[in-house]
């Protein structure tokens, strides 16, 4: 039993435990995590848990003052094999695209700068000419995300008239965001034609009348309805709007300028004469966070024009991103090897085999590691029922400690490492590991043996 009153009079001034502290940490935060360290040993001690001493504290406030500044969006090595994984950031950035954005980052910039005349000039300008050029479109419009990108068209062109859409697209995003919500944010009225599983393009025709302000096709992909089911095609869509005076908006989701397993790319969306499209920059894109707005020029000046375009444009780095994303589209070839969502993507089974064998060559026998065949996805909301053939590095039960130990110990290492446990194993799959990453997960991995 404890003297509790002799074991609170005998805890440390702050002072005094600062004299232990041999670390370089910003003094203000040293000192609160060291006060917020004695009054749990005070409490502690009230409940019969004997003082730590002067030097147990010290270490206690040091550790506490380094989680505070930790930041809590920090870099992590993503060994799930999910390419667009949405809780790790999705699309990584080309190496050359973050210099851009460091640069542009660290100094001034010609955000709204015209060099040419020495005058104000417009933010986009630069990515606009490159949408233009690279998918056929007239004109195009950047916003903070698709989800924005939609509501501003709807409530540019659509507000107090009538939508149309299939019921088989009315569709949930992350976040809970549904399209009819985000139709009736946008001031427009829903109007669902068709069936879950079909909709023809007579169940269009026959709802357009005076009110109609344009049919909404919402492409599925984050799911997809299989078997007896029928949709109608962009081309076919864009036809009767244009015959019945309606506009054809497409709310694209993932787009993408290369084909992946028959997904729509933008430029055939284009082609395909929808008046608006609208999709992510962040996913098969390749880019930062975005929404893109392409269509005819006179619709994009609308939607300009509108207040809401204001609160939902796009920032600089974002800007500065997304310019030299597309800038990599100039030259196919280039974008498929440096654009790293695509290159992910595209790597194929034995080149992933060699990168896996390299990587259990690395680790520590005594972790009785295996090459595994696994399955990956694309993620991010994209190509849902695409399968994307890989390999893992698989580490088994051991005496030693539990996969759900081992997995704790490799997400709470200095660069935290996600990972996959499927059936009693713990899995690294390579398809979205960075072999510079290695390293890391060696030294991690040898911790813990």
């Amino acid at each position: 039993m404890i003297n509790v009153n002799e074991q609170l009079r005998n805890l440390p001034r702050v002072d005094d435990v600062l004299e232990y502290v041999s670390e370089t940490i910003p003094r203000a935060i040293l000192l609160d995590c060291i006060r917020e360290v004695l009054d749990d040993c005070r409490n502690a001690i009230t409940a019969g848990t004997p003082a730590p001493t002067k030097e147990k504290i010290a270490e206690l406030a040091v550790t506490l003052a380094k989680s505070k500044l930790t930041p809590v969006l920090r870099p992590v090595i993503n060994a799930t094999g999910i390419v667009l994984h949405t809780n790790l950031g999705r699309a990584l950035l080309a190496e050359s695209v973050a210099e851009h954005v460091k640069q542009v980052a660290l100094g001034y910039s010609t955000l709204e700068y015209d060099m040419q005349t020495g005058k104000r000039g417009s933010r986009t300008i630069g990515i606009e000419n490159l949408l233009t050029v690279l998918t056929k479109s007239e004109a195009a419009c950047i916003v903070n995300n698709n989800a924005a990108a939609v509501l501003l068209t709807l409530g540019a062109l659509c507000n107090g008239h009538e939508v149309v859409v299939s019921r088989g697209e009315l569709v949930e995003i992350g976040g809970s965001f549904r399209v009819p919500e985000v139709i009736s944010q946008g001031g427009a009225i829903l109007r669902e034609v068709g069936a879950t599983n079909k909709t023809h393009i007579s169940d269009y025709r026959n709802v357009i009348h005076a009110t109609t302000a344009a049919i909404l096709k919402v492409h599925t992909s984050n799911y997809k309805i299989m078997g007896f089911t029928h949709e109608i095609s962009t081309k076919e869509l864009a036809a009767l709007s244009q015959e019945m005076g309606v506009l054809s908006i497409y709310d694209l989701g993932s787009g993408s300028f290369v084909s992946f397993a028959g997904e729509p790319t933008v430029q055939q969306a284009v082609a395909d004469g929808m008046d608006i499209i609208c999709f992510s920059g962040d996913k098969l894109l390749g880019g930062p966070q975005c929404g893109i707005i392409l269509g005819k020029k006179e619709h994009i000046a609308k939607i300009r024009t509108h207040p809401l375009y204001r609160a939902l444009r796009a920032d600089k780095l974002t800007l500065a991103a997304l310019e030299a994303t597309l800038g990599l589209y100039r030259d196919m070839d280039n974008a498929r090897a440096l654009i790293p969502t695509i290159s992910v993507l595209l790597a194929q089974p034995e080149q992933l085999k060699e990168k896996a064998t390299l990587l259990l060559g690395l680790l520590d026998k005594k972790l009785d590691a295996r090459l595994q065949k696994t399955e990956g996805q694309a993620g991010g909301g994209s190509l849902p029922l695409t399968e994307f053939e890989s390999w893992a590095v698989a580490i088994p039960q051991s005496p030693q400690f539990t996969v759900e130990e081992l997995e704790k110990h490799l997400r709470n290492w200095k660069t935290p490492i996600i990972v996959r446990i499927h059936r009693d194993n713990l899995l690294l799959d390579v398809r979205t590991i960075d072999e510079r990453q290695f390293a890391e997960i060696t030294e991690c991995l040898t911790a813990m043996t």
